[in-house]
């Protein structure tokens, strides 16, 4: 799972003629072939705008749908669901099934975060037994 840096509010101005990939890349958090790999898998909504010689420029619509990436990454989701959530929406009047993939992924989320706090609370009693058992003072 990359690792990324929230995207600074409020949104960047973006030139006419849109970021570059490593532009775009770094507002999102990302490096620049992690976004090449995300646009050779599929998971960008469309293929980025070439410049006349060719490179790559991103826009608003890019960097928002790539911030939706990074937090469905973020938030544990395989490469091959992200895959099919942009298919899905890529097509007409799929919303209620758009929702019902972001439903599911949050019920995901929600099992981890409370696996998660239980592996907290098992660390906060082993914190506890050295600090009060051991006599460690406490930080």
């Amino acid at each position: 799972m990359t690792s990324v840096a929230p995207r600074p509010a409020p949104d960047p101005q973006i030139p006419p003629g849109g970021l570059t990939i490593g532009e775009a890349a770094a507002l999102c958090g990302l490096s620049i072939d992690t976004l090449r790999y995300y646009e050779r898998e599929g998971l960008t909504a469309e293929p980025a705008d070439r410049a006349p010689s060719g490179q790559r420029r991103y826009f608003a619509h890019d960097l928002s749908w790539l911030d939706g990436i990074v937090m469905l990454r973020g938030t544990g989701m395989p490469i091959r669901g992200i895959r099919a959530y942009t298919e899905i929406c890529r097509r007409e009047g799929s919303e209620a099934e758009r929702l019902g993939v972001l439903e599911q992924h949050r019920e995901r989320v929600l099992e981890q975060l409370n696996e998660t706090r239980n592996h907290l609370e098992a660390i906060e009693r082993k914190i506890h037994f050295y600090r009060e058992r051991k006599g460690f003072p406490s930080s």
